[in-house]
C-alpha cells in the first residue's frame, strides 16, 4: 500500500468517524438524568412553618423554660402533620394521573420496563419443564391457539416483532374486554 492510499484511508476513516459522531450527537442530545420519584410539593405555607420551628428551637436552647419547649413541640407536631398532608395529597395526584392514562399507554409502560426479560421454562403437560426458548413457545403456541402449526426454521424479521399502534389497540381491546366480564 503506498503512502497516498494510507493518507486517503486515514482521511476517510477520520470523516466517517466524525460524520457518526455528529450524526449520534445531532439525534441524541444530552438530557438530566431522572430517577422517576416525584418529590414532595413543598408550598410558601411549608416553609414558614419550618422557619417557625426553627425559630422556637433557637430560643428554646437559649432559655430553656419549660414552656418554650411546649411551643416548639407544638409547633413540630404541627408542622410534620402538614408535611403528611402535603405528602399524601402529592401522592393522591400522581395515582390519578397514572390511572388516567389510556390503557394501552399503561399496557406499554409495563412490557417496555425491561426490555432484557426473557422467557423461562414453563410446565408442560406432561410435567417436564421446557429446556429452550423455542420449546417455551412452542408450547404456549399449541396451549393458546391449539390448530395452528409453527414453521420449522421460519425466521421473524426484526420490523415484523415490533408492536405497531394496531397492536397496541387489539390488547387495550382485550384489557377493556376482560374487565366488563
Amino acid at each position: 500500500m503506498s503512502k497516498e492510499d494510507e493518507a486517503g484511508l486515514g482521511f476517510a476513516v477520520r470523516w466517517i468517524q466524525q460524520a457518526l459522531i455528529t450524526a449520534y450527537a445531532n439525534n441524541c442530545p444530552l438530557r438530566p438524568a431522572k430517577n422517576g420519584r416525584t418529590s414532595l410539593k413543598w408550598t410558601s405555607e411549608l416553609e414558614s412553618l419550618r422557619r417557625e420551628v426553627r425559630r422556637l428551637f433557637n430560643r428554646c436552647r437559649a432559655d430553656s423554660k419549660s414552656c418554650s419547649w411546649e411551643l416548639y413541640r407544638k409547633a413540630q407536631r404541627r408542622c410534620r402533620k402538614e408535611v403528611r398532608k402535603a405528602s399524601k395529597e402529592t401522592r393522591r395526584t400522581f395515582c390519578s394521573s397514572v390511572n388516567n392514562l389510556p390503557m394501552s399507554a399503561r399496557l406499554h409502560r409495563t412490557l417496555s420496563r425491561d426490555p432484557k426479560i426473557r422467557l423461562g421454562s414453563l410446565l408442560a403437560p406432561t410435567g417436564e419443564r421446557t429446556q429452550s426458548e423455542g420449546e417455551t413457545l412452542d408450547l404456549l403456541l399449541a396451549t393458546h391457539f391449539p390448530n395452528s402449526v409453527a414453521e420449522e426454521g421460519g425466521v421473524v424479521p426484526a420490523a415484523a416483532r415490533r408492536a405497531t399502534r394496531v397492536d397496541w389497540r387489539v390488547a387495550a381491546r382485550i384489557i377493556n374486554h376482560r374487565r366488563v366480564e
